[in-house]
């Protein structure tokens, strides 16, 4: 019986490193069945689900702390089941810019999460307007939703909460 195992690493962006991650988890027997990786400055963060059996899943917590260590990474690990990949059919880009005011990803997020949309990136930029001096933001989200997900409702009541939050922003679909 296959076994899972998601594992997060984060450390210093060195060249090959990925490589050397990759060929510990092909030692262990296991394969690679997700994974999402993030640049930031000079580090990066690897979130990745493991399958194998359960000796080849034993077998990777046990190499890949020693990997990380020789590489000056941090790791974490934790068993999972039944993994399910994306949903990558019906994606959806959602964009927010305005004055920049606490809580407007909180309250996004919430929406989107309303109507099941799965939120799989977020990215939040923040800076001074020259001409009026105040804090501004940008922020982009992409999600993917159900196929028979209300995308009708869901635009409906995004407009309105980007109207009392006095934001400008757009839903489109990413087909």
């Amino acid at each position: 019986m296959k076994q899972q195992l998601i594992v997060t690493i984060m450390g210093g962006n060195n060249v090959g490193i990925l490589s050397e991650l990759a060929n510990t988890v092909s030692a262990s027997g296991c394969n690679i069945l997700d994974s999402r990786q993030a640049i930031y400055g000079q580090d990066f963060s690897l979130t990745m689900i493991l399958e194998g059996s359960q000796a080849e899943i034993t077998k990777a917590e046990l190499k890949l702390p020693q990997t990380c260590q020789n590489h000056d990474l941090l790791s974490m690990m934790k068993r999972t089941k039944r993994h399910c990949k994306q949903n990558l059919e019906h994606l959806i880009d959602v964009e927010i810019s305005g004055d920049d005011i606490p809580g407007v990803i909180h309250k996004v997020s919430t929406l989107l999460a309303k109507f099941d949309a799965a939120i799989s990136a977020l990215r939040q930029k923040t800076f001074t307007d020259q001409d009026s001096q105040k804090e501004k933001m940008k922020v982009k989200f992409v999600a993917s939703m159900p196929l028979e997900g209300d995308m009708a409702g869901l635009t409906i009541q995004f407009k309105q909460l980007l109207d009392s939050l006095q934001l400008d922003g757009k839903i489109s679909e990413n087909h």
